[in-house]
C-alpha cells in the first residue's frame, strides 16, 4: 500500500508495550510521530528511542504523541525498554508497537525487500489531529534519523496550518516566513499581515510575525 501526503493514516489495532492499542483512538486530538525500527536492541535503534524519550517535553509543547514500531514481540520490547533507559539515561514514556505479524508494517509499507524481507526500514510519519499524513521520511537501516528535523517540520506544519505563510529552506521557529505568491491583493495583504511585511527577493514578501 502506498501512502501519500494528505491520505488518511490507516487505523489499526495491535499489541504494544503498554497493551493493545487502537491507533486512531489512542492518537485522539494530538499530532503523532509514528516511526519504525528494524529490530530491538540494535545500537542505532537504541539511540533513536533514547533521543525520542528525551524529547518528550518538546513533543508535549507541540501536542505531539510519539509511537514506535518494530516486528519484535511485546516481551522483547519490555526488556529493550529497560536497556534503553539504562544506557540512554532516560525514561521511555511512549509505546512501542509489537508488530510481530507485520500487520502495521505492511499497512504502512515499512518493509522494503531490497533492504530486508523481514525487518522494517526507518520509516517515519507525522500525522495531524485529523489523522492526515503530513510528512513521510524513510531512512536506510544503517542511518539514524535527525529528530531536530522532525521537530522543525512539525513547527513548520503547525505554523502554516494557522497562518497563510510558507517556510523557506532551513527555516527554524522564529525565522522570517514567506507570504505565498497566491496572496497578491493589497487589501488582503493588509488584512492578513497587519504588522507589515517586506519585499525581499527571491521570497517576494516575508514577515517575521505572521497574523491570521
Amino acid at each position: 500500500m502506498t501512502l501519500r501526503l494528505g491520505d488518511t493514516a490507516p487505523d489499526f489495532e495491535q499489541q504494544s508495550s503498554i497493551g493493545p492499542i487502537k491507533f486512531h483512538e489512542w492518537a485522539g486530538n494530538s499530532w503523532v510521530v509514528l516511526f519504525s525500527h528494524p529490530a530491538d536492541f540494535t545500537p542505532v535503534c537504541t539511540t533513536e528511542l533514547g533521543l525520542t524519550a528525551k524529547l518528550k517535553p518538546e513533543f508535549d509543547k507541540r501536542n505531539v504523541k510519539a509511537i514506535a514500531l518494530s516486528v519484535d514481540p511485546v516481551e522483547s520490547h519490555t526488556a529493550w525498554i529497560k536497556d534503553i533507559e539504562e544506557t540512554q539515561k532516560t525514561v521511555v514514556g511512549f509505546p512501542i508497537i509489537a508488530d510481530a505479524d507485520k500487520k502495521v508494517a505492511n499497512l504502512y509499507d515499512m518493509i522494503h525487500p531490497e533492504q530486508s524481507a523481514t525487518a522494517t526500514v526507518r520509516t517515519l510519519f507525522v500525522i495531524d489531529p485529523n489523522k492526515k499524513i503530513r510528512l513521510s521520511i524513510t531512512y536506510p537501516m544503517s542511518t539514524g534519523r535527525n529528530f531536530d528535523e522532525v521537530l522543525r517540520v512539525i513547527d513548520a506544519l503547525q505554523l502554516t496550518d494557522g497562518y497563510t505563510v510558507a517556510t523557506p529552506g532551513n527555516w527554524k521557529d522564529g525565522d522570517d516566513v514567506i507570504i505565498p505568491l497566491t496572496v497578491q491583493d493589497p487589501e488582503v495583504l493588509k488584512q492578513k499581515y497587519p504588522k507589515g511585511f517586506k519585499a525581499e527577493r527571491p521570497y517576494l514578501r516575508v514577515t517575521p510575525q505572521p497574523n491570521k
